[in-house]
């Protein structure tokens, strides 16, 4: 299996186009925040909303002073969907024309809007709910709310990790349970080998969606499960998916999930910190009434927005170095080289992944190695089992 340069080609300006629209978003995000803060809107709408608290009452509910519950809320979905009004060309343009354009994605557009609803739907009940909580344990605790919401938040993700494959992830794909034979009993096997229990081994409906590849090792304890998605295996030959399997092994084993979720848990104390700290201080500077205004609201979305802008390289640094033990893990496992390396670059011709990147670009966006240097990886692994296997092969030769 070789890399198609022809799709290279297609790949590297498919990677160009989306990240100029992820730095557009980025940008457009900015703005606008930048916008409400700089004309004062954040807070002409709270006083909109408080003058609007005479004709509903309900708005004026006040379990303490100066918390106003309902108009927090209000004053969220106010502005979450005037921003998805303001981003609606730029989620059709990178959402649906330029996959289609390219060739990954397949679907229509009724069943793209229906995704996007769903995303839409359950992303507001989340962040609605997490909008909540900042503000109630503002007015209940405003020293130490930041490290109440950053627990609550690890508690969270660990359930989600648990629950996502039977909760969330059918809204959108239909699993079935991967038939009995070889396939099947080769990665069990694999995952009795590597002292993991699974569920069972399931194929997820990709190919309704996308031309793309993938496999995965889903949930946490009793939902763990092997899924591997249909565009995968009809493509691939047994070891190179057995060989993407011991990689997602590979993350158990290590327990990176826990990993991940722990940095990602420090990572989020320490932005909650900061903006603790920043909003106490324009809150002291009479800039907001209170530690529950509503107003604040766009100040705090730009605080760990520009955070999470500036500890993204470091996340992606460790996921990087977090994936290239998996891979290794799954050579060691497996032994077989050229199925690794014959499945990812079958993955880049399929997937419209660039194969080597632009230096910068990897460092600061991208979560995996480059595939260049996994196949790099792979030559070197071989190097070092052949070496070791002709020196136990010298070392047991008789005189």
């Amino acid at each position: 299996m070789e890399i198609d340069e022809e799709r290279q080609q297609k790949a590297r300006e498919y990677s160009r186009k989306r990240l100029r629209l992820s730095f557009i978003g980025m940008g457009v995000a900015a703005a606008c925040l930048l916008i409400v803060l700089g004309a004062g809107l954040d807070k002409w709408l709270r006083n909109l909303l408080q003058s609007a608290a005479g004709r509903a009452p309900l708005l004026a509910w006040q379990p303490l002073p100066g918390w106003y519950p309902l108009q927090i809320l209000v004053y969220f979905l106010i502005i979450i969907l005037a921003y998805q009004i303001i981003s609606a060309p730029q989620a059709y343009y990178g959402g649906y024309v330029l996959p289609h354009r390219y060739g990954i994605s397949v679907m229509s557009f009724k069943a793209w809007l229906a995704d996007l609803g769903k995303e839409f739907v359950l992303g507001l009940v989340l962040e609605a709910a997490v909008i909540s909580l900042i503000y109630a344990l503002l007015a209940f605790q405003p020293a130490w709310w930041w490290l109440w919401v950053g627990l609550v938040l690890f508690f969270f993700s660990v359930v989600m990790a648990n629950l996502a494959p039977v909760l969330i992830f059918p809204l959108f794909y239909k699993f079935t349970p991967l038939p009995d034979g070889e396939l099947k009993q080769r990665l069990l096997a694999l995952a009795e080998r590597a002292n993991t229990r699974v569920r069972g081994v399931f194929t997820m409906q990709m190919s309704r969606r996308t031309t793309a590849a993938n496999a995965a090792l889903m949930g946490l304890g009793n939902t763990r499960r092997i899924v591997i998605g249909d565009t995968m295996v009809d493509r691939y030959t047994p070891d190179e998916i057995e060989v993407v399997l011991a990689h997602e092994l590979g993350h158990h084993v290590h327990h990176d999930i826990w990993k991940l979720i722990i940095s990602q848990a420090v990572l989020t104390f320490g932005g909650l910190y900061v903006a603790n700290l920043l909003l106490h201080l324009v809150v002291a500077q009479r800039y907001y009434l209170s530690l529950t205004d509503p107003a604040n609201m766009p100040f705090l979305f730009l605080l760990m927005g520009l955070f999470g802008l500036v500890v993204m390289p470091l996340g992606n640094s460790y996921s990087r170095a977090i994936e290239y033990q998996a891979d290794e893990y799954a050579l060691q496992a497996t032994h077989k080289v050229e199925a690794f390396k014959s499945a990812m670059t079958r993955l880049a011709n399929q997937n419209l992944a660039e194969v080597e990147p632009p230096a910068i670009v990897e460092l600061l966006f991208h979560s995996h190695p480059s595939i260049r240097k996994r196949l790099k990886h792979a030559d070197a692994f071989a190097a070092r089992d052949n070496h070791g296997s002709a020196f136990n092969a010298s070392i047991s030769a008789p005189n």
